[in-house]
């Protein structure tokens, strides 16, 4: 195992702010930890996960940091990062490190929901800020919510709301689940099989597997033996792209079931390739050529990348270009007063075009329903989603009266 301190990386991100920033309006009485704003980016860079934030999310974060001009209340801005390498404990220590140690004042993107409800625990006890855009529990702003926890780009009832009620609208209503074995995939096996069943569907029963796994031969021999018309994925990162390479080698698909992979990114599509992905349907969040907006931010995160970027690294962007702009709000990076204003401010970027954060910590944004497209209708390199149809925020997203956060007034 690498050691946690060899994890550890520190770039100082970002120009020098403009004198206007520095010398704007707010700046009286302004008050700064350790006369630095430090924001750890905290996931997955070299396991199953590393292109779904990975790098690209520290390119994000660092992105944010340049593009709200270096400094906040006159102080500049250090980005961090650091490998949890998917391990509950291996991640609490670096955020107990960075938060009591190195006055990180925030953590984003948290890949891996077993992960991110450890942190966010640490944050709510420490006061500290986390920014989760890659861990996809619902229960971060359920029963485990955080007065300074926030949940950005998606999570398990989207994903439900958006992929799982499309394919039994399309004529699926018969589920088996392969479903990773830790919070992440019971959190969406739970939150699928609920939404098939209000749409008339059924659950015929469910395997779970280790993360990280190799061979999915027995989970898929199962599924197939299950009779069930769909197969859904609850999955990511590379267990779902294996377990859809190899689903093609048992011949599921030419069997008469329909694969459902119920967290697929753009890394993912781009992994498989669109002979193989072709006809999956998905939910997300962002798209890079979805408008012009996203398309220009996206270009320039190409330039540094070398690839398109998915929605969780757009989402860390956005959870911390909106955290920068509530600490120069609050006049503080003091974190309760910071979610205070969080919650305050609204959302209009490049990622969420009317976004808005509740009281649980969810951000409600809209979410996209799409398609893989077949090699002949792909155009240009990355142009692989047709989207099918916007989701609505408030559709999106479970509402806020049947939230199970106890910061919820009822």
């Amino acid at each position: 195992m690498k050691s946690t301190n060899k994890t550890l990386s520190r770039v100082l991100a970002g120009a020098l702010a403009t004198g206007a920033m520095a010398l704007s309006a707010g700046q009286a009485g302004a008050q700064v930890s350790a006369d630095t704003v430090r924001i750890g980016v905290l996931n997955d860079q070299s396991g199953l996960y590393a292109d779904f934030g990975g790098r690209g999310s520290v390119i994000a974060a660092q992105m944010a940091v340049e593009d709200f001009g270096g400094k906040v209340l006159g102080k500049p801005i250090e980005i961090l990062s650091a490998d949890h390498q998917n391990k509950p404990d291996i991640g609490s220590n670096i955020a107990r490190q960075w938060f009591d140690r190195e006055n990180v004042d925030a953590i984003a993107d948290l890949t891996t929901s077993s992960v991110a409800l450890a942190v966010q625990e640490i944050g709510k006890q420490t006061g500290r800020v986390t920014l989760t855009s890659g861990a996809a529990t619902s229960r971060l702003t359920g029963d485990a919510c955080s007065p300074t926890g926030f949940h950005w780009a998606y999570d398990t009832v989207a994903l439900a709301n958006g992929t799982g009620k499309a394919v039994v609208q399309e004529g699926g209503k018969s589920w088996y689940f392969l479903t990773a074995d830790y919070a992440f995939g019971y959190a969406l096996e739970k939150d699928v099989g609920e939404v098939v069943k209000a749409a008339g569907g059924e659950v015929l029963g469910a395997v779970r597997h280790p993360l990280n796994t190799a061979d999915f031969s027995s989970f898929l021999l199962q599924a197939q033996g299950s009779g069930a018309q769909v197969v859904g994925l609850a999955n990511a990162g590379t267990d779902t792209t294996t377990a859809i390479k190899q689903a093609a080698e048992f011949g599921i698909v030419q069997g008469g079931q329909q694969l459902a992979g119920l967290l697929l990114v753009l890394s993912d599509v781009h992994s498989l390739g669109l002979e193989t992905a072709q006809g999956l349907v998905l939910t997300t969040g962002f798209y890079w050529d979805m408008d012009d907006e996203a398309r220009a931010w996206s270009q320039r995160y190409f330039e540094r990348m070398d690839r398109m970027p998915n929605m969780v690294q757009a989402g860390v962007y956005s959870s911390v270009m909106h955290y920068l702009k509530a600490i120069d709000a609050a006049g503080t990076d003091e974190g309760k007063v910071v979610a205070a204003k969080m919650k305050e401010l609204p959302i209009k970027d490049m990622f969420a075009r009317n976004g808005d954060v509740r009281e649980d910590g969810r951000m409600v944004h809209d979410m996209y329903l799409a398609r893989v497209k077949a090699p002949s209708d792909s155009k240009k390199p990355w142009d692989y989603y047709e989207i099918v149809r916007t989701i609505s925020g408030t559709e999106a997203y479970l509402p806020l009266a049947q939230s199970q956060c106890p910061l919820v007034k009822k």
